[in-house]
């Protein structure tokens, strides 16, 4: 490919610049960090030592920094507050309105966000939610459910003071020797419906039928809702009632104990596989086959549309490649890479589309990278069958606990998306988030040849200066609620508005 081995020359060492340039400000008693949003930063001091840092070694800097990326960030005194209710917030009374069903489409994360979806419609509605059925698709053939990917007794009773919930339709008779259920009212929701609309067409579709199905259930509640209580209850769901059944919980803690049985590490979301490539229309560095391919999936899964390749990387719509990547991992820290495990037969060597060629350049610079396939064993992935949903939702706990967190294509990534939000709420956990859009331009000029070492060094660091999201900050696009739930379900003891202030010990 055009340019290759000059881009196999400059992104591996992108991030060490990058801390070299953090470095650079740091004064000789103390480091000092400040962070996108924040509008305040934090210092760290290193007792009396003489410690001007050209002193340091490469591995004692590189240490130094990593120590400081992967520390708490400041809080400013927010913490995460979704377990706690609102002294008004009433239990479930023990007489619903109706019966609430939902399925819900997409991959793992988007059902996440479905299920949440759910849980709030059902408040809403004052409706006992039947345990949400989770599509089996042809993509991911996972014919797991519910019960086959979360605890189950763990969601009810932690949601019991919000919602009813049940496993399924309760029986209402029995006919020619055959048990009968209500038979639910499907209805087709709205994309980012409002409140109203269950309080008025769904409910009253509910009470005339006893029972309503509500598909396809995604993204078919609006996001931004003033309602404090409701914010609250869908971080509930999502950071505490949603937990993942037993034996993928532990080989989660499995792997995490493993990696960090060799330090601290970088959970990178690596995404460049067809779907998301054909989606993006980001086609040009492939062979002519593996285009035609692209082209082909895009034809049969995506409407119509005219993209071009430069054009799209430009504004920052195509995916980092795997030599890309290497601008955001730090030599000497453990890399765990998540990639969807697609089963399509052509990647029967590897998981990244294109072949092995796009990951010797990351596997060079970084040695110590590692997947879940090759940190845990055979035996136990074969155990919990990782390779349907339940090999992302390894992966998702993993890239919670790791140190940092890089998503590679977080736009339309709802494993990206969630897991920001997720790392925020359980202590403000760092992640990057590279800047393509800034990052394209410097990177194309690299391949030309019309950038030398040194103004390709410059002009990279200045693209990460800001890629570091940390501590409470407000929402702004392409953030979502789900990206960042801030402040809506985080206390603060003196907070200024009354609703945000904390109740007590959570």
């Amino acid at each position: 490919m055009k340019g290759l081995t000059r881009r196999q020359t400059g992104p591996g060492v992108v991030f060490l610049l990058c801390v070299v340039s953090m470095v650079s400000h740091m004064r000789q008693e103390k480091l000092k960090f400040t962070f996108m949003n924040l509008g305040s930063s934090f210092e760290v001091g290193h007792g009396n030592e003489h410690n001007s840092l050209t002193h340091l070694t490469y591995q004692e800097t590189t240490q130094l920094v990593a120590d400081r990326l992967r520390s708490s960030t400041p809080s400013l005194g927010w913490r995460s507050s979704a377990a706690s209710r609102n002294p008004e917030w009433s239990p479930p009374p023990e007489r619903t309105n109706g019966y609430l069903l939902v399925r819900c489409n997409g991959g793992l994360n988007q059902q996440r966000g479905a299920i949440c979806n759910a849980v709030l419609a059902a408040r809403i509605m004052n409706a006992t939610l039947v345990l949400p059925a989770l599509d089996t698709n042809s993509f991911w053939h996972d014919k797991s459910g519910f019960s086959g990917i979360y605890d189950v007794r763990h969601f009810i009773t932690s949601l019991a003071n919000d919602v009813k919930v049940v496993t399924t339709l309760p029986l209402v008779g029995v006919v020619y020797k055959q048990h009968r259920r209500i038979k639910p009212f499907q209805l087709r929701p709205p994309r980012n419906a409002l409140p109203n609309w269950y309080e008025t067409v769904a409910l009253a579709k509910m009470k005339e039928h006893g029972a309503i199905l509500l598909s396809p259930f995604s993204h078919r509640l609006a996001e931004e809702l003033d309602n404090l209580d409701y914010q609250r209850l869908r971080c509930r769901v999502n950071y505490h009632a949603l937990r993942f059944r037993e034996d993928v919980m532990s080989l989660s803690s499995k792997i995490v104990a493993r990696l960090r049985a060799e330090g601290q590490f970088l959970a990178i979301h690596l995404r460049f596989e067809m779907d998301m490539l054909a989606f993006a229309g980001c086609t040009d560095i492939f062979t002519v086959a593996e285009q035609a391919m692209l082209v082909k999936y895009r034809m049969e899964n995506f409407a119509e549309k005219t993209l071009h390749y430069t054009d799209r990387r430009l504004i920052g719509k195509c995916p980092l490649t795997p030599e890309e990547v290497s601008l955001g991992a730090l030599r000497g820290v453990t890399i765990f890479v998540y990639m969807y495990m697609y089963m399509y037969i052509f990647f029967f060597k590897g998981d990244i589309f294109g072949g092995e060629r796009f990951m010797d350049p990351l596997r060079k610079f970084f040695p110590r990278l590692k997947t879940r396939k090759t940190v845990a064993t055979a035996d136990e992935l074969n155990r919990i069958s990782t390779e349907g949903l339940l090999g992302p939702a390894v992966d998702y706990m993993v890239c919670l606990l790791s140190d940092i967190f890089m998503p590679t294509f977080e736009g339309p990534s709802n494993f990206a998306n969630n897991l920001l939000g997720h790392r925020l709420y359980n202590g403000f956990h760092k992640s990057i988030i590279p800047d393509r859009r800034a990052l394209a331009p410097i990177f194309m000029k690299m391949e030309e040849g019309s950038l030398d070492q040194g103004e390709f060094k410059e002009r990279v660091k200045a693209a990460m200066r800001t890629t570091l999201v940390a501590g409470p900050h407000t929402r702004v696009e392409p953030e979502s609620f789900y990206t960042n739930p801030w402040p809506e379900c985080f206390c603060k003891p003196h907070a200024a508005r009354k609703s945000y202030q904390c109740p007590g010990p959570i």
